[in-house]
């Protein structure tokens, strides 16, 4: 298909990608969105919905003195449509925005479908286009793509392992041992948002044995490092989404301070905190699918099912999905992007989402905004704009763009990479009051007409 002048080709119909053709396609730009889905799956995908949530169906914490909250908070403030359809299809999740996925991607799908300066083109890519693009393939892009970036960057791609949390069915839940509680009772319901299932010391460490003992799935030919034609394994984990296996590695008790930690948490049956807690969040508006929060795994189904029936309460849980992990792949985003998310040898050309090194959805989302917004301020003779440090996207795209390159890993939005305020705050509720201020300062920079002209 011929691409005129005016026009812009977006490669990717997930989070970034979504949002980006919508951004774009709002500034009368006419957007040509390719999704190689359902005609090429990915292994981790499931259906061919744009915006589709492989791992949580939770974008973080919507709270405004939480990293992930104030990106979200930006993102609302700049009117962006994912957030817009999370909103639109959240389920309760005490302080954080989860939603129902089918609602949420058929939320998006429809917005991209009605769009009359958005063409769909259900194809794959397998080079890069000549013309004004945005990549936004996320962390499974496919082969012959991957292997056009590679030449086009000159630098060799790097690889981590996500994994994915299984689902239970509601109804087979024992609730005479589990219990419906927010921590610090901070839910958007009465009984509580997160249905919890208590441990006692004796329960956890046999639980964790078993985990440890359990069998794991052998890598797969497609999850083996590809480097300029040569295969060798590389078994890295990104540390914000660490297989519960890998971490029980680290010690007997590091579930119990990491994803299984009770704090904030009693017990109605015993009136006490658990040693040990699984808890599990509401995954589709009907209510009847929850996911195990931090379960993220890489056993084998049967050895799954064997160790998950250990949790008090889900002995005779029905798993609707169970855990797996796939390969990951972004770019070495300090040799490659500058901060308005173009690449510094073409720019035209942008990249979009997890295959830049940002991590989390709201933070997919946000570079998606951005790349949209200025692959079609270059289109119209306008130059492309980075965001102020001072916000959490500036930050974010600042920090892909200037890392050291030699040990680049992916990074989430937190208040580390802000730059830091003019004033020290102290005092027991130091770190509290120094993230309110970081939001307030962020969403006063944007307010104050910085967003305005864009």
């Amino acid at each position: 298909m011929a691409i005129e002048k005016g026009e812009l080709i977006v490669v990717g119909g997930g989070l970034a990608g979504s949002e980006a053709a919508y951004q774009a396609s709002k500034r009368g730009v006419h957007v040509y969105l390719y999704e190689m889905r359902p005609k090429l799956m990915t292994p981790a995908h499931k259906t061919s919905g744009f915006a589709e949530l492989v791992c949580s169906n939770s974008l973080g914490s919507k709270l405004m003195d939480r990293a992930t909250g104030l990106l979200i908070h930006e993102l609302k403030s700049v009117d962006s449509l994912l957030i817009q359809c999370a909103e639109k299809n959240a389920v309760p999740a005490g302080g954080a925005l989860a939603v129902d996925r089918k609602g949420f991607s058929d939320c998006v799908g429809s917005a991209l479908t009605q769009s009359k300066n958005i063409t769909i083109i259900r194809d794959e890519v397998i080079e890069i286009p000549k013309k004004p693009t945005i990549i936004a393939t996320g962390p499974l892009t496919s082969q012959d793509l991957t292997n056009a970036i590679t030449q086009f960057t000159g630098s060799e791609n790097l690889y981590f392992y996500d994994a994915i949390s299984p689902i239970v069915s509601k109804e087979t839940i024992d609730f005479s041992k589990a219990f419906y509680q927010s921590r610090y009772n901070r839910g958007t319901r009465e009984e509580g948002d997160y249905i919890n299932c208590p441990m006692t010391k004796e329960e956890y460490d046999r639980f964790v044995d078993a985990l440890l003992d359990a069998e794991r799935v052998s890598l797969r030919d497609f999850e083996k490092e590809v480097i300029l034609g040569s295969k060798k394994e590389k078994k890295t984990y990104f540390e914000g989404c660490l297989p519960i296996e890998v971490i029980a590695e680290r010690g007997k008790n590091s579930l119990a301070f990491g994803p299984m930690r009770p704090v904030g948490l009693v017990d109605p049956h015993t009136g006490k905190r658990p040693y040990a807690v699984v808890q599990l969040r509401q995954d589709n508006i009907a209510g009847d699918l929850y996911n195990i929060v931090g379960f993220q795994t890489n056993l084998k189904y049967q050895e799954q099912e064997k160790v998950l029936r250990m949790i008090p309460g889900l002995e005779k849980a029905e798993f609707v999905r169970f855990g797996e992990m796939h390969r990951n792949t972004f770019i070495n985003a300090p040799m490659v992007l500058l901060p308005t998310l173009q690449t510094k040898k073409r720019v035209d050309l942008f990249f979009a989402g997890q295959i830049t090194g940002i991590e989390g959805y709201a933070g997919n989302i946000a570079s998606g905004w951005l790349a949209g917004v200025n692959a079609a301020r270059l289109i119209t003779g306008k130059e492309a704009v980075a965001f102020p440090k001072e916000t959490m996207l500036g930050a974010l795209c600042y920090y892909i763009s200037h890392a050291s390159a030699d040990d680049f890993q992916p990074m989430k939005a937190n208040f580390g990479i802000l730059l830091p305020l003019a004033i020290r705050l102290k005092g027991r509720r130091a770190k509290r009051k120094r993230a309110q201020a970081y939001a307030e300062r962020s969403l006063r920079i944007i307010k104050e007409g910085y967003y305005a002209d864009i």
